[in-house]
């Protein structure tokens, strides 16, 4: 069954109460059904920021996109989890990843680790918070039960497995952070590569009571008439892709909103995702394409 769309951005720029509130207000406007806080130093910290995003709101989903587990000792993160969601009106979707960038780690003083080494302290996160809000005792309790959604990301394929047995929302970047990569910068995965990996996923999620949601994160927004012309700027940083390769790629969104939103309904069909994510730089200029594909 085809699910219908639902719409995110991802709100990077700490600001203060009033532009904050000013700034999900806005979102709530634009159609959005999810507000979301990223969890990197120099960005806002996420649940203060969701909090604040719930008062000035009233429709919209709040999340996570996503914690860094590595950032988190997990019965801490279970009791900020559960203040969070009751008061934001049990609003919550909780999105959690391994983490990628080690300068992070290092300026916070916190073990980086090996890939595996994430994974795992990310799985034991994961088991950890259904165990402690599965507890009759444990305070504070989540408002909705048993939990507030999980929305977890990543590409690599112990990552798929975690995501396939606990995930409400399967999370996909279209890129992945290479071993050794300076700055843990991501590289961008080709529309194979991340069907690929989409197929993988699908592979482990077989047998599941309940189908995820496939989430998308889109990296730009770009509305034009000229699509050739806007890639062949930006091909500078996607060196490995030839500009053709760079058009199909599904992280990107380029073109008229008529492109834009046939380009998403396409992807639906090839790839499942439903629920697709801006970055904060792209809000308005994506709000045609929710006004075009709204109720689909």
């Amino acid at each position: 069954m085809t699910r219908p769309f639902r719409f995110g951005v991802n709100l990077m720029t700490p600001s203060d109460g009033g532009e904050w509130r000013t700034k999900c207000r806005r979102a709530e406007e634009l159609g959005y059904d999810v507000i979301l806080v990223p969890d990197h130093l120099g960005m806002p910290a996420p649940f203060p920021a969701i909090v604040a995003a719930a008062e000035a709101t009233e429709r919209p989903r709040l999340g996570t996109f996503v914690l860094n587990a590595g950032f988190w000792n997990p019965t801490l993160l279970a009791r900020e989890v559960a203040a969070t969601d009751a008061l934001t009106g049990g609003r919550l979707e909780l999105g959690l990843g391994a983490g990628y960038v080690k300068a992070e780690h290092d300026a916070a003083g916190l073990p980086f680790g090996t890939p595996g080494e994430r994974v795992s302290h990310l799985q034991h996160t994961v088991g950890e918070l259904d165990r402690l809000f599965a507890l009759p005792g444990h305070r504070p309790q989540p408002l909705q039960r048993p939990r507030p959604p999980y929305l977890i990301g990543g590409n690599g394929d112990r990552m798929l497995k975690l995501i396939a047995a606990h995930a409400d929302i399967a999370a996909f970047t279209g890129a992945r952070t290479e071993p050794g990569a300076p700055g843990g910068v991501p590289t961008v995965l080709t529309a194979a590569q991340l069907e690929e990996r989409v197929a993988a996923y699908r592979r482990l999620a077989t047998g599941r009571a309940e189908p995820a949601e496939l989430n998308l994160l889109i990296q730009m927004v770009v509305p034009t008439d000229d699509r050739r012309a806007v890639i062949r700027s930006s091909l500078k940083l996607i060196p490995h892709l030839t500009e053709d390769e760079a058009l199909e790629l599904p992280i990107l969104l380029i073109g008229t909103t008529a492109q834009m939103a046939g380009q998403l309904r396409e992807q639906r069909e090839r790839y499942g995702f439903s629920y697709i994510t801006v970055l904060e730089p792209g809000m308005e200029a994506f709000a045609p394409v929710i006004e075009e594909l709204h109720g689909s």
